[in-house]
């Protein structure tokens, strides 16, 4: 399915890539045509309604490139992590998001810990990159998730509506985590523990 899935990537870029520079009316048909399919396709593997996948398709008009996340780790004194219970599907997971137009990864951090926890960050080291490909938890294209050190700087946490719950836990105490957000907790202790 992997492989489906990154053609479909693939045939959604070039439609969407000739839908942005095509003149000629038969080309953009064409293209339609393509983007029409490549969202067919996308519906039946992920039970998504087509209608929903095409909107999202034909506003992202262009060159289309991965999407940027990005996450941050802040560890206690006594080496327990700030999560987040998360209100869409009730996994635990680490701070973050997607970034914002305009915004360096380290900006849109910082706004997804204030918006989610009411607390005000320092954003320290990068502590690796991770790639999610077509089909990867269920989403349709190709990101990157960078997932840095943090430090708190003041606020008063506060879950926002996008968690049930946060605080800091013991990692042995999450059963169910958000996509591959343990990847990146096992990640982030590793890295802390080698300096």
């Amino acid at each position: 399915m992997e492989n489906r899935l990154s053609l479909l990537d693939h045939i959604r870029s070039i439609a969407q890539l000739g839908l942005r520079y095509a003149n000629n009316p038969y080309d953009i048909e064409r293209y339609e045509k393509l983007l029409d399919l490549a969202s067919k396709e996308y519906s039946e593997l992920s039970d998504i309604k087509q209608s929903i996948i095409i909107e999202k398709f034909k506003s992202e008009l262009g060159h289309i490139t991965p999407k940027i996340g990005v996450g941050g780790v802040i560890l206690s004194t006594d080496g327990k992590m700030l999560l987040e219970r998360r209100s869409d599907d009730e996994t635990w997971g680490i701070i973050g998001g997607w970034c914002d137009t305009g915004e360096s990864p380290q900006e849109s951090l910082k706004r997804e810990y204030l918006e989610e926890t009411g607390l005000n960050v320092k954003v320290n080291e990068l502590i690796d990159i991770f790639t999610r490909k077509p089909g990867d938890f269920g989403q349709p294209h190709t990101s990157y998730h960078l997932l840095f050190v943090c430090e708190i700087l003041d606020g008063s946490m506060q879950a926002s509506f996008e968690s049930i719950e946060i605080g800091f836990y013991n990692i042995s105490e999450v059963e169910k985590w958000h996509g591959d957000h343990f990847d990146m907790v096992k990640r982030a202790y590793d890295f802390i523990n080698s300096k």
